[in-house]
């Protein structure tokens, strides 16, 4: 029995002599919260340090209020204004595609769309409003291409015709470039792909057609009527 308590007692004074993991200066008890409205005694009781009636004590006033003078957001002038009929394009280069044809990523024998120019890297992923087709590059197409794409530039456009090629002015919806791009996306969802929208009123003399879903691997031949129309 002397000997347990023998050992009891050093291994007591073994783990007293051993340093603390944490020192006790380090030791910061927590602050406890203050609780207000809980009785006079606390100092926090009865309007729990509001004070008595007026604005502040019943609530928070109105955001941006400077208790009668012009605020802020008055007494800035205003500048510009933001279109709401404004469309961004991607641009993308002639010279870009007819890199791309040579590294061999763009079969040019078959009609080369948005989709096609954004699975091979020629654009980034974020599309907003479509494509324009720039004549960056030009001079180095030397075969046919057929494109389908938002706007094209008058330089470009001539560019290709003159190679023998033709660029069609496509129009899709926020809806429509998803299911041109991502069809993937609605085959998951087990939806059925949307039909393809028709310009508003203030881009029909813009376009050519109506964008076609899904993706098409075949140009649509312009019409004679279609031919008189374009822009010369």
């Amino acid at each position: 029995m002397a000997a347990v308590q023998a050992t009891f007692v050093i291994s007591s004074v073994v783990l007293l002599c051993q340093p603390p993991a944490v020192p006790l200066t380090n030791w910061v008890p927590r602050k406890q919260k203050t609780r207000k409205g809980r009785g006079i005694g606390s100092g926090k009781g009865k309007t729990a340090g509001r004070g008595h009636k007026g604005q502040k004590a019943r609530g928070s006033g109105k955001l941006g209020f400077e208790g009668g003078q012009t605020p802020l957001r008055r007494r800035l002038p205003k500048r510009g204004f933001k279109n709401p009929f404004s469309l961004t394009f991607q641009p993308v280069g002639l010279g870009k595609i007819a890199y791309l044809i040579n590294k061999g990523k763009i079969d040019s024998s078959e009609l080369i769309t948005m989709k096609t120019l954004k699975d091979t890297g020629a654009i980034g992923k974020q599309i907003k409003d479509g494509v324009r087709l720039m004549a960056r590059g030009a001079e180095k197409i030397k075969w046919p291409i057929h494109l389908e794409v938002s706007r094209v530039t008058v330089r470009a456009k001539e560019a290709v015709e003159a190679a023998g090629g033709s660029v069609r002015r496509v129009y899709y919806n926020k809806l429509g470039f998803r299911a041109l791009l991502t069809p993937e996306w609605f085959e998951k969802k087990g939806r059925l792909l949307p039909r393809a929208a028709r310009p508003p009123p203030k881009q029909r003399d813009k376009v050519d057609s109506i964008g076609r879903l899904p993706a098409p691997t075949k140009p649509i031949p312009f019409s004679a009527e279609e031919k008189e129309a374009l822009p010369c």
